[in-house]
């Protein structure tokens, strides 16, 4: 397998339905630090598409809606428990955690250092996916 020769970021790119992508957009940005890379429309105040970045790392998102890939596996969680959750790497765990803490992200493991190395925390976005995020490099 190769990688595309235009790939110019992360090859793996999460994609995720929220009910108010709008609202998540917006949250996503203020309390995690992502930034719109691409935001499409969608008819009634939806989100078609959507793509954010956090440094090389991308993800992509839209309003929950009954289609193709909606009915197959895109339905946004409902505060229990997911099958999957990103991974950020954060230059500064703290700074990061006291970001998303102060925009009130919920806090679900606190900040601590890892055995295996770096320093981080899980926290669920207000439509309850599940994120992680920390200092750990698994590149380097």
């Amino acid at each position: 397998m190769s990688i595309p020769a235009t790939a110019k970021g992360s090859v793996i790119i999460p994609a995720m339905r929220y009910r108010n992508a709008p609202a998540a957009i917006d949250w996503l940005c203020r309390a995690f630090g992502f930034e719109q890379h691409l935001v499409v429309p969608g008819p009634d105040g939806t989100i078609a598409h959507a793509q954010l970045t956090f440094g090389n790392g991308m993800i992509m998102l839209g309003s929950a809606r009954d289609d193709e890939f909606g009915r197959l596996m895109a339905v946004p969680p409902r505060r229990g428990p997911v099958t999957q959750s990103p991974y950020v790497i954060v230059a500064d765990a703290d700074a990061h955690y006291a970001r998303a803490k102060a925009a009130g992200a919920e806090i679900v493991m606190d900040i601590k250092d890892e055995d295996y190395g770096g320093r981080g925390y899980s926290a669920r976005d207000p439509e309850g996916h599940l994120w992680n995020f920390g200092t750990y490099d698994p590149w380097r």
